[in-house]
C-alpha cells in the first residue's frame, strides 16, 4: 500500500487499483430512500430490467469518465485518421449518441418527477390526517371550555347560595 498525501496535508492508505477504481466509478453510490413511500417506489421501479439499464446508462453519461472516454476517443479518432475532415461519420456518431443521451436525461427527469409526485402525495395524506387531528383536538378544547364554564357558573350559583366555598374574587 502507498501512502498517498492529500492536499489537505494528510495521508491516505489506498493502493493504486483503489485510486484507478475510484476515479473510474462513474458517481458515488447514493443511500437508499428513508421515505417509505419512495423506497416502495423505488423498489418497484427496480424491478423492471429496463429502468436499472437506463439508470445505469444515466450515472455514467453524467460522469466526469464520460467525458474524458470521448476526449480520448475524438483525438484517436483525429489523431489516428480514422477519416478525412470534416468527419462525416464522426458527426453522424456523435448525433445519434446525442440524440440517446437526451432520451435519457428525459427518462431521469420523468423519473425524478415521479418521485417528487410520490412526496408530494405523501406529504398531502400527512396534512390531511394532521388536519383531521386539528379538528379533533378544537372540538375537544370546545368541550373542555363548555365543562369549565359550567363549573363556573355551578360555583358561582353555590357560592351565592351560600351553600359551598366562595368562589375567588
Amino acid at each position: 500500500m502507498r501512502r498517498v498525501s492529500r492536499e489537505d496535508g494528510e495521508t491516505n492508505d489506498m493502493t493504486l487499483g483503489e485510486r484507478v477504481h475510484r476515479f473510474l466509478t462513474p458517481v458515488p453510490k447514493l443511500e437508499p430512500p428513508i421515505n417509505p413511500a419512495l423506497l416502495e417506489r423505488e423498489e418497484e421501479r427496480a424491478q423492471r430490467g429496463q429502468n436499472r439499464l437506463a439508470d445505469r446508462i444515466t450515472a455514467f453519461s453524467g460522469s466526469m469518465l464520460f467525458v474524458y472516454v470521448h476526449v480520448l476517443w475524438f483525438a484517436c479518432w483525429i489523431g489516428f485518421g480514422a477519416e478525412k475532415y470534416p468527419y462525416g461519420l464522426l458527426t453522424m456518431i456523435v448525433s445519434l449518441e446525442a440524440i440517446f443521451l437526451s432520451t435519457f436525461v428525459l427518462i431521469s427527469q420523468n423519473r425524478a418527477d415521479a418521485k417528487r409526485q410520490v412526496i408530494a402525495d405523501q406529504q398531502w395524506k400527512t396534512v390531511q390526517e394532521e388536519d383531521k387531528q386539528n379538528v379533533e383536538l378544537l372540538d375537544l378544547s370546545r368541550q373542555i371550555l363548555a365543562l369549565t364554564k359550567e363549573v363556573h357558573s355551578v360555583a358561582r350559583s353555590l357560592a351565592d347560595s351560600g351553600d359551598g366555598p366562595s368562589p375567588r374574587a
